[in-house]
């Protein structure tokens, strides 16, 4: 069982990872938006060594995040540590008036629990599942479209978390196009996702931390032809 340390020394801070998990990309981003220094630690999710299986028994699965040996799991858990811990960097992520803070903690439990799964369903289903995902998925961005509806980010007028939480969609849109032939943000039906996709990505934090765009298209490519043997 872990304890909190007592240690006031200098913080350590590691982040157990895969390059390509938009779970464990949020927590990038927030780290970089709180100028937190820290060590990422990739994983092979195929061979998983001995400290991710020490520090996450339970899942066995990125992201881990070890702040002086104590570990914290799940991305929205950690994402929430962060801002706590962390009061005095650059920008809060959540906001401090507890009705936005649980009306942002509700969107994205909807982004991980329905849009998410939602996207992979389109890239992964074949035939009539293929269809219904897709519109599944639209029907899911129509209420992202709404949520954007007068505000500059997801999270208000800077990004924040729900920004951090549906990053995952910025980043991936365009390379699930390429794969899919879906086109995801059609600026026609989705002006504010398609606006806030560019904002978002355009922040020096999501930037400098952006994988290449062939490599995604790659990864997605790999998916779509292993689903279809």
């Amino acid at each position: 069982m872990f304890k909190k340390s007592v240690n006031k020394g200098m913080e350590k801070v590691k982040l157990f990872a895969t390059w390509s998990s938009p779970f464990v990309k949020r927590i990038i981003w927030a780290l970089k938006l709180k100028n937190i220094e820290h060590e990422i630690i990739y994983e092979d999710l195929a061979n998983k060594s001995p400290e991710l299986l020490k520090y996450n028994p339970i899942h066995k699965k990125v992201p881990v995040l070890v702040h002086n040996e104590i570990p914290i799991c799940e991305s929205l858990v950690i994402l929430e540590y962060i801002d706590e811990t962390w009061k005095d960097a650059p920008r809060p992520l959540l906001p401090k008036d507890p009705l936005d803070k649980a009306n942002q903690r509700f969107w994205a439990k909807f982004s991980d629990d329905q849009v998410l799964p939602s996207f992979y369903g389109y890239i992964m289903k074949q035939g009539n599942e293929k269809e219904e995902a897709k519109e599944t998925t639209l029907a899911h961005l129509k209420r992202v479209e709404q949520l954007l509806s007068e505000k500059k980010f997801l999270s208000g007028e800077s990004v924040g978390f729900l920004d951090l939480v549906f990053g995952w969609l910025a980043e991936n849109s365009r390379p699930l196009e390429v794969v899919t032939g879906l086109k995801l943000f059609d600026e026609d039906s989705f002006p504010n996702l398609c606006a806030w996709r560019d904002k978002f990505l355009e922040v020096p934090a999501i930037k400098e931390s952006w994988p290449d765009q062939e490599t995604l298209i790659a990864k997605y490519q790999e998916i779509n032809l292993s689903k279809g043997k």
